[in-house]
């Protein structure tokens, strides 16, 4: 599939999931792939793949139930428009965890990245964070695109509903000391993991002064959305891209999920 007027490529990179425990869903989200040196990951949330707060390590399942592996809906290779499940394991034969988080704050930057290894017969359409797209302008009061799964809805097929939000605080100032910024939206469960996109269809300008229009939209990644700051608020956290690039960069695997 390609970017066009009919079907835009945001649509159908963000990727919706499930997490299992045993063959069991306890939770559905969104993910994404992200391409780093020519492999690729599978990136969502940490408290997606662990079933727990990052805040304090809890289980988020009434039922206490913890995720063991991520079931994965990727299009299917040489197919428009069509998807298959996929299951990546989160553990290794030890139990140690196989996904990377960041290298400095751990948890408390809710994104992981999962090396990908069922691939086979899927087509995949990454998110490179170290060349994100035309540098647009962005900051408070524009706008910014959440691409996902509320309530695990669909926008057809297995393509991502576009959820917009406002840019909130500076996105170049780090909110709370950690390297993410907010972002004002109505989200929902099934967001968690979404990649978060500067999408502009009718010109726009570059952070080194040019002018972007010819007719073609301008995408710019520029981070992951983790939910809201509390059940009361539409603020949301979205983190930065620099973020990830940190985590793949780092290759660092987190440590077993434990209660504080």
């Amino acid at each position: 599939m390609a970017d066009s007027l009919l079907i835009r490529a945001p649509s159908y990179m963000s990727l919706a999931i499930a997490a299992l425990h045993g063959e069991q869903p306890i939770s559905r989200a969104t993910s994404f792939v992200a391409v780093h040196e020519g492999e690729h990951y599978l990136v969502t949330n940490w408290h997606v793949v662990t079933g727990r707060s990052p805040y304090d390590g809890k289980p988020l399942s009434k039922e206490a139930a913890v995720p063991d592996a991520l079931a994965v809906l990727h299009v299917i290779a040489g197919h428009e428009l069509a998807w298959e499940w996929q299951t990546e394991p989160l553990y290794d034969n030890d139990g140690e965890p196989l996904w990377w988080e960041h290298p400095n704050h751990g948890r408390r930057v809710d994104v992981v990245a999962l090396p990908l290894t069922q691939t086979a017969g899927v087509e995949l359409h990454a998110y490179d964070a170290t060349n994100p797209g035309p540098s647009i302008v962005f900051g408070p009061s524009d706008g910014a695109s959440i691409i996902g799964f509320p309530f695990g809805l669909t926008g057809g097929g297995a393509l991502g509903i576009w959820v917009q939000g406002t840019v909130a605080t500076e996105p170049q100032i780090e909110y709370d000391d950690l390297p993410c910024f907010l972002v004002d939206s109505m989200t929902r469960p099934g967001q968690s993991g979404s990649p978060v996109i500067v999408y502009r269809t009718n010109g726009y300008v570059t952070e080194g002064g040019n002018i972007g229009n010819n007719g073609i939209p301008g995408r710019r990644f520029v981070g992951i959305y983790s939910g809201r700051v509390n059940e009361k608020s539409d603020l949301g956290f979205v983190w930065k891209s620099s973020a990830l690039i940190e985590i793949l960069g780092a290759k660092k695997r987190g440590p077993i999920p434990r209660l504080d």
